[in-house]
């Protein structure tokens, strides 16, 4: 029985393998794509509901002021004069 299921196995492998080698070639495919298409908006029917969100959708948010760290000067004359001194 083993030695009948392996040249059963052997048989129909052989089979399988030898299909389609009769022709020896391949077949080209050519492959043909369309040029242009033309759509045609005139007859296109869109169903559906429009409409803006509500109030909901903006949260107003508390926009923070930040204290400057640096402080207040009312004029920079000094520092001025010395940047210009160094460069002389």
């Amino acid at each position: 029985m083993k030695y009948f299921l392996i040249l059963t196995f052997f048989l129909s492998s052989l089979t399988i393998l030898g299909q389609n080698k009769t022709s020896g070639e391949v077949p080209k495919i050519i492959y043909k794509y369309k040029k242009y298409q033309k759509f045609d908006f005139e007859d296109l029917v869109i169903e559906g509901e429009t409409g803006s969100p509500g109030d909901l959708s903006i949260i107003p948010r508390y926009q923070r002021k930040f204290k400057n760290k640096l402080p207040y000067r009312k004029n920079f004359n000094a520092e001025i004069r010395k940047s210009i001194e160094r460069i002389r």
